[in-house]
């Protein structure tokens, strides 16, 4: 058994050790085309060059989109090292993602500026969001709450939807695979005088393979297959009424249809998940004078999961009004503030409250941004009015000093908070909130420390962060006692430490792109020192591409340590390495054939005891790009 486990652990170790070598590597590597002027917003809720922000900040772009053709968003996510995942099946099986060891409700989501989440469970449903109308994803690690609020405890995962603009342009893509999947999206923008616009319509599916494993004492493994159904569009459209003044309307939709198995006691039944993941905006833009931005935007998502033959419903609801903008006082320093407003509302039978739970949270921020010659200064501070739970402030300071050309050292403290959400508030306290000696759930917090060394060189970029983050307050589900229901109480009791490493470098080594991420942590219950459930010490990526002949052909490896799946480190997760290749063949100069290979090798393992991940998968894909 011994030799069996030691060759299990043998292809993990040398992952880390390869991407370690690649990270040593960078260091020598030629520089190529710069990627650090990049603008990205995610990191001050302002526009900034990528080579300007002070903390850890990741950048996917739509040509990695395309490239790596991940099955889905938090799939996309693991292969670029931003965080890991656990699922319960396939892609449209619940799916939770992990920033520096965070809980999954510990990330704040944004479409578009449109904040996404589920009151019920906390945190996105990551199954529910779509790839094939993602422009770029910015990943920000660390907490953010002094920024955006609520949530923002691990850090901030902001999606932008491909939008118009300039020349007309379109995109057609089908695909088809193993496991009897098929894909198809096509993209549709470009401007007409005032007016922009651009269209995003997709649909996929696949027959999928049985999502559960039958182990002694389960009781939902069923011998059948797990697909999903999925179609999705987006319209986004803008009007530039002056140089200065832009107004810009979004609508998103999705809905997925997947299988999963509810009972072995059940056979025959058909077990069918239904979800739609909705999201619309509004925004005026205006640049009043050089110097001086706002924007005002109203936004809304709706998250609505349903399960049947089993009953079960729920559905969230999430309004943002927000007023944001920047300021720049003089030469090097600028004044960023927000006023916002957001609103939750979640429908779910097991609320005590006829079904129905609504609060509200009104705030108010301020961010000082300095940049003097090598020194760089970054202080934001907000102010939250829960009508539940009441006040929290927080605040976030960095400081970066350049010590030589490219070469810098980061250093950052801050705090952040998550509310409670509806269904933990209202399933067993309800309307007994207020009376003698029922108090409301407080907001969970963290307390972060971190320090990072940044040195890049044209596009040759490495990175080493270094982080502490406390987490108190955390809400468990307890015995009754403190609450009056006798089935059992939310409870603000537990506390988690998350410390690590994190290193990250990017470089062209002999024609060879390389991208390359190793993450050392430690997410451990505060109280016995435990590992945090489904969270491994060691990760790591190793991605690379490079152009051979006519073909450009890429390869990206993942890997993570052994995990356990309680909270009891009873129950062991082995580790696991994958390897994912891709092809690209130009047919013409507007047509492009594209293979992908995942998981090559056919790798069992679990990210969820009792649930199997996907096996070896093979896309073909046929995509048509048109010059007007």
């Amino acid at each position: 058994m011994s030799h069996v486990l030691l060759a299990a652990r043998r292809p993990v170790r040398r992952l880390f050790a390869l991407s370690a070598l690649a990270l040593a590597a960078s260091a020598h590597a030629q520089p190529q085309a710069n990627r650090l002027d990049t603008v990205v917003t995610t990191a001050t809720r302002s526009p900034q060059r990528l080579s300007e922000v002070l903390a850890d900040l990741t950048v996917i772009t739509r040509a990695d989109i395309e490239r790596q053709a991940a099955a889905s968003l938090a799939d996309l996510l693991r292969n670029n090292g931003c965080g890991e995942l656990a699922r319960n099946g396939g892609p449209a099986g619940t799916t939770s993602v992990f920033l520096r060891g965070a809980d999954n409700r510990h990330t704040l989501v944004l479409i578009d500026g449109v904040k996404t989440d589920s009151q019920a469970t906390g945190g996105a449903s990551w199954q529910g969001l779509p790839l094939a109308q993602i422009e770029r994803v910015e990943v920000l690690k660390g907490p953010a709450s002094a920024l955006y609020g609520s949530d923002a405890v691990g850090g901030v995962i902001q999606i932008f939807t491909r939008k118009g603009g300039g020349r007309s342009s379109a995109d057609v893509g089908i695909a088809a695979g193993n496991l009897g999947t098929y894909k198809a999206d096509a993209y549709l923008a470009g401007a007409a005088g005032l007016f922009d616009y651009a269209v995003t319509g997709a649909f996929e599916g696949t027959d999928g393979f049985n999502a559960t494993v039958d182990y002694p004492g389960s009781f939902s493994y069923v011998p059948d297959r797990d697909g999903f159904r999925r179609r999705q569009g987006t319209v986004r459209v803008g009007a530039q009424f002056s140089a200065g003044q832009r107004v810009e309307a979004l609508l998103m939709r999705t809905y997925t249809r997947g299988q999963y198995d509810g009972s072995k006691s059940r056979p025959l039944v058909d077990d069918i998940s239904k979800q739609d993941a909705d999201a619309a905006r509004l925004a005026w833009t205006a640049q009043w004078t050089p110097g001086l931005q706002t924007q005002l935007s109203f936004g809304e998502s709706r998250d609505r999961y349903e399960t049947t033959p089993s009953p079960y419903l729920t559905e969230t609801r999430v309004r943002n009004l927000a007023l944001t903008g920047f300021y720049q006082l003089a030469a090097g320093q600028q004044l960023n503030f927000t006023a916002e407003r957001s609103e939750d509302k979640l429908e779910n039978s097991g609320l005590r409250t006829a079904g129905v739970g609504k609060r509200h949270r009104n705030s108010a921020g301020l961010g000082y941004l300095l940049s003097a010659g090598a020194f760089d200064l970054q202080a934001h501070a907000r102010h939250d009015r829960d009508s539940e739970f009441g006040d929290v402030n927080t605040g976030t300071l960095l400081a970066g000093y350049e010590l030589a050309p490219g070469l810098r050292i980061v250093g950052s403290v801050g705090n952040a908070f998550r509310a409670p959400t509806i269904y933990q508030q209202g399933t067993v306290y309800g309307p007994d909130l207020g009376k003698p000696g029922v108090q409301p759930l407080d907001a969970e917090r963290g307390r972060n420390m971190e320090a990072a060394v940044k040195w890049n060189s044209g596009d040759v970029e490495l990175s080493a962060t270094a982080y502490r983050n406390r987490i108190s307050n955390l809400i468990v589900f307890g015995a009754a006692g403190s609450c009056n229901s006798s089935f059992g109480c939310y409870e603000n009791v537990a506390r988690a430490r998350l410390q690590g490493v994190s290193l990250a470098g990017a470089a062209r080594l002999a024609g060879v792109n390389l991208r390359a991420t190793v993450d050392l942590q430690k997410p451990t219950d505060a109280a016995n020192g435990l590992l945090l459930a489904r969270r491994a010490k060691r990760l790591a990526t190793l991605n690379a591409d490079t152009t051979l002949g006519v073909w450009t052909v890429g390869a990206g490896l993942q890997a993570a340590g052994p995990r356990f799946d309680d909270a009891a480190n009873k129950r062991r997760l082995g580790g696991y390495a994958l390897l994912n290749l891709n092809a690209q063949l130009p047919l013409s100069r507007e047509v492009k054939l594209q293979l992908n290979l995942d998981n090559v090798f056919g790798r069992d393992y679990q990210t969820a005891y009792g649930y199997a991940a996907s096996p070896m998968t093979a896309l073909v894909t046929l995509r048509w790009s048109p010059e007007w």
